[in-house]
């Protein structure tokens, strides 16, 4: 007895130290256990503490024991199941804060941001709830997360695990007996008291709502792991108390804090570059249309089972015609396959003789077998024009290298810059869509950072000094209206909502910035690309989530490390870099944050992993089509589901992003 007097007397002083540290009591931490049999509705008893031991008022057919370890700033959380005969258990925690609930923004790193206001109802947001339930495998790092902006407190829950595990469900909503092992348990928070709380347990809840596909929220679930008699179960979470002076600090120190604690390690990767452009090359030959007066590669709407071209031509994302035309005539020449050089060209010659409106605008987005559409039905979107002129000024820039120049492009692209010019307003936004005529179509400012790069791109090879001006004003907007309330939305085209191309659009254009100018003014911008820098990486996954016997990506041992979530709306995986890891090891040499470097590296390792070959198709009909929508987690976005693709993708994109990760000197040499 004397021994155990003194081992719980150690313990209490450990615990002590810890909250002298931080506020953090681990009596602030509640338990709950709901126990099934089957065919029965559950039973949730509320736990007690009794020394370890977590007991409840009726005798549970499992012992629960509760271990509570300090590691620095850290209170790690060790419960124990063991089971006296067999049982159906789920667990729920919660750590009760005294933050008010009207002060706080939640963080749960790729799929929740403040509060997801930005996005509709339809998806997870404070709209529908103030208290929500997540699967972990929704989240690039498997935590959750509350900033109080009234005392500049923090805390946040992750969960540890050793091994990786799946079960098929066989329903979607309701109380669920999972068909075998799993290692996914849930994260959230919760808010029905006024009074935020860290949720957390396993296996895993959705509640009050299941995001399923697209703006689609469904009924709750609840499910439930089964030990036999004698076996026993050990969970692990780690609590982590700081502070910061806005939520951005709170997002850049939690991400900081993943990266450290979960060390994502680079995968050995499958192919080397040259090998990846080598199968990659292969969606410029097959995907070629030359049958309409637009040329292009075709890259939207393409089924995954058969590759075949289709009449949807989109110039900028998700399509990139431009780009890869000049990836193909670019990587023809390097090669010698007079076919690719050939193609690239007149793609180009079409798009100049065809691909404008009388202002300036490129025509975008059509059905091209329906035709060319006319002036007056075009609408324009910031992004995708800007995406336009960058291909076509690198280009000209290749082009111009090889002593070739194309003056009727050349005046193209001042007539276009010179509209931009026009649209841009007194505050330095730019609309996200107008029409031609430049009236605004959507006037939000999200995008802004889409015209930046191009702008000073157009500065570097016009010479032209308002280009510059107007890219500084770009940034003037960001710094008040995105950078400083850490706010990054609008950049997708299909959705305008929190996602991560607006965090990579606000790295891009401080970076382009930075390259161009000097001393104090390169210092600032700098400072806010490495700002931006941790949102646009906190999507990107730290961790691999696992996958049942049978799902496709878990049969090929995909890893979900380095890949990156999309938006609150699409809630799956892909390979949208782009420049982003170039720019983000330059940003690490710049600041001296190795985290940055380290991640680049762990992206630049795993991106590779779903290359189409003949001898490994990877679900796809074609090789060198390379897959978009990747679904890691218990979410379609209309076909197939966890551990397959949509039915639908777009090649075009994904084929440039890597095309541009596998030209690493391409923008820097541009900016030189």
């Amino acid at each position: 007895m004397k021994r155990v007097f003194i081992k719980q007397s150690i313990l209490t002083v450990m615990l002590l130290a810890v909250s002298q540290v931080h506020a953090f009591d681990a009596k602030s931490l509640s338990y709950k256990l709901s126990l099934k049999q089957p065919g029965n509705k559950a039973v949730t008893y509320q736990l007690t503490r009794n020394g370890q031991n977590l007991s409840a008022s009726a005798e549970l057919p499992v012992a629960v024991s509760e271990k509570l370890v300090p590691e620095g700033k850290d209170l790690r959380i060790v419960v124990t199941l063991k089971a006296k005969k067999r049982v159906y258990f789920n667990l729920g925690v919660s750590a009760h804060t005294e933050y008010q609930t009207d002060n706080c923004d939640f963080y749960l790193p790729g799929f929740w941001y403040h509060k997801n206001l930005r996005s509709p109802r339809e998806a997870p947001s404070f709209h529908t709830s103030k208290s929500w339930n997540f699967r972990e495998d929704r989240l690039s790092s498997p935590l959750t997360g509350v900033y109080d902006s009234r005392s500049g407190g923090t805390l946040t829950v992750l969960r540890h695990m050793d091994n990786r595990a799946e079960a098929l469900s066989t329903h979607q909503e309701g109380e669920i007996i999972l068909g075998g092992k799993t290692s996914i348990g849930y994260l959230g928070f919760d808010n029905e008291n006024g009074y935020a709380s860290l949720t957390f347990g396993y296996p895993w809840v959705e509640t009050p709502k299941r995001y399923i596909r697209k703006l689609t929220l469904v009924d709750p679930a609840t499910t439930f792991a089964c030990l036999e008699a004698g076996e026993q179960q050990s969970l692990t979470w780690l609590i982590h108390e700081n502070e910061a002076k806005d939520y951005g600090q709170f997002v850049a120190d939690t991400w900081s804090y993943c990266m450290d604690c979960v060390n994502p390690q680079p995968l050995n990767p499958l192919y080397s570059s040259e090998q990846m452009k080598a199968q990659m090359a292969n969606y410029f030959r097959k995907s070629y249309v030359d049958k309409y007066a637009l040329k292009y590669h075709s890259g939207s709407n393409l089924r995954c089972d058969d590759c075949l071209p289709a009449d949807h031509v989109t110039l900028g994302f998700v399509g990139r015609v431009l780009l890869n035309a000049f990836n193909s005539l670019e990587y023809g020449e390097q090669t010698g396959e007079k076919e690719l050089v050939d193609m690239g060209k007149a793609i180009f010659d079409s798009w100049l003789q065809y691909g404008f409106t009388a202002r300036g605008y490129f025509k975008e987005d059509m059905r091209i077998s329906h035709g060319i559409p006319n002036d007056e039905d075009c609408v324009h979107s910031i992004r995708q024009q800007s995406e336009a002129v960058y291909a076509v000024l690198h280009y000209l820039n290749y082009e111009k290298q090889h002593g070739r120049q194309h003056k009727d492009w050349e005046q193209k692209m001042r007539t276009l810059l010179n509209q931009m010019l026009l649209l841009q307003k007194a505050d330095g936004s730019f609309p996200r869509k107008y029409r031609d005529d430049n009236n605004d179509f959507d006037a939000s400012g999200g995008s802004t950072p889409s015209a930046t790069s191009t702008l000073v791109m157009g500065y570097k090879y016009f010479g032209d000094k308002r280009y510059l001006n107007a890219a500084k004003l770009t940034v003037d907007y960001l710094e008040k209206n995105i950078i400083s309330k850490s706010d990054y939305f609008s950049s997708t085209l299909d959705a305008n909502c929190e996602d991560k191309e607006a965090a990579i659009s606000a790295v891009t254009a401080t970076y382009y910035l930075a390259m161009v100018t000097k001393k104090q003014e390169r210092q600032r911008y700098i400072a806010l690309c490495r700002q931006a820098a941790y949102f646009a990486l906190s999507w990107y996954y730290t961790w691999d989530v696992p996958f049942a016997k049978g799902q496709m990506l878990g049969d090929l041992d995909f890893r979900s490390r380095g890949w990156g979530n999309v938006s609150v709306e699409n809630n799956h995986i892909d390979v949208f870099v782009f420049e982003l890891p170039h720019i983000v090891k330059w940003l690490a040499n710049e600041t001296g944050e190795k985290r940055f470097s380290k991640m680049c590296e762990v992206i630049e390792s795993s991106l590779c992993q779903l290359l189409p070959t003949e001898e490994r198709k990877c679900g796809i009909a074609v090789a060198g089509f390379y897959p978009e929508v990747v679904q890691h987690t218990n979410w379609d976005y209309g076909k197939n589901g966890k551990g397959y693709y949509n039915d639908i993708f777009a090649a075009g994109w994904t084929v440039a992003s890597l095309w541009e990760l596998y030209s690493p000197k391409r923008t820097a040499d541009f900016l030189k």
